[in-house]
C-alpha cells in the first residue's frame, strides 16, 4: 500500500534540503557544469530508481544542468540522489525549480477544453485539465467564472515556486515594473499583473494542506 504523505511532512524530514515542493512534485536542480558530468549523474539516478520507484522519476538534462523531480512520497530516493550528487562534488540549486501552468478562464470548460486538447495534444487529466505526454510543455488549467469579462484578460500564467524564493521572487518582479493585485491568499498565492494589467499568480505549498 502507498503511503500518501504532505508537503509538510516532506519538508520536515531530514535529508531533503536540496529539494522543494512544487504542487504535486519535490524537485531540484544540480549545477552539473558540463553535458558529460550532467550524463554521469542521470546514469548514476537511473540506478539508483531502477525498480517500483522509477516511473516517478522525471529528468530535464541540459548542457550544464540536470533538473530532477519526483513524487512527494520518494523521500528515501531523495535523499539517495542528494547523496549521490555530493559524492560526485555537484552542488544543487533548488532556487532555481520552478512549475508553470496556463489558466484559461471559462463559463463553460466542457465546451472549450476539447478544442485545447486538440489542439495541443495534451493527455486529458480530469474535467479541467491536460498536460503533455512527454512532459515538455506546461500544463493547461481551466478555472470557472461566473460571468463573462470582456474588459480583462481570461489567460494567466501560474507559477508554483520555492515556497523559501517567492518573497523574492515577487519583489523582483514588481521592481520590472509589475503590481500586486492581491495578496489575500498569501502565502499560498499572490496575484500580480504586469504594466498592461497582464495577470500571472505566484504560488507555493504553504497553505495547501
Amino acid at each position: 500500500m502507498t503511503v500518501q504523505i504532505t508537503a509538510g511532512q516532506f519538508h520536515a524530514a531530514d535529508g531533503v534540503e536540496d529539494w522543494r515542493c512544487l504542487y504535486h512534485v519535490v524537485s531540484t536542480c544540480f549545477r552539473t557544469g558540463s553535458l558529460a558530468r550532467g550524463i554521469t549523474l542521470v546514469d548514476e539516478i537511473g540506478r539508483l530508481a531502477s525498480g517500483a520507484e522509477q516511473q516517478h522519476v522525471n529528468i530535464d538534462l541540459r548542457h550544464a544542468v540536470v533538473t530532477v523531480s519526483l513524487s512527494l512520497r520518494d523521500i528515501a530516493l531523495a535523499r539517495r540522489i542528494s547523496a549521490a550528487a555530493k559524492d560526485l562534488g555537484i552542488p544543487a540549486d533548488a532556487s532555481a525549480v520552478q512549475l508553470i501552468n496556463v489558466t484559461l478562464d471559462t463559463l463553460v470548460g466542457a465546451d472549450v477544453l476539447p478544442f485545447w486538447r486538440a489542439l495541443l495534444s495534451y493527455r486529458q487529466i480530469g474535467d479541467d485539465y491536460l498536460a503533455d505526454p512527454a512532459r515538455r510543455g506546461p500544463g493547461f488549467g481551466l478555472q470557472p467564472m461566473d460571468a463573462a469579462r470582456p474588459q480583462r484578460n481570461r489567460m494567466h500564467l501560474d507559477i508554483a515556486v520555492p515556497h523559501d524564493q517567492a518573497e523574492a521572487r515577487i519583489a523582483a518582479a514588481l521592481a520590472a515594473g509589475g503590481q500586486l493585485i492581491s495578496d489575500a491568499h498569501a502565502p499560498k498565492w499572490w496575484v500580480l499583473a504586469d504594466a498592461e494589467g497582464n495577470e500571472a499568480c505566484v504560488a507555493t505549498w504553504i497553505g495547501r494542506e
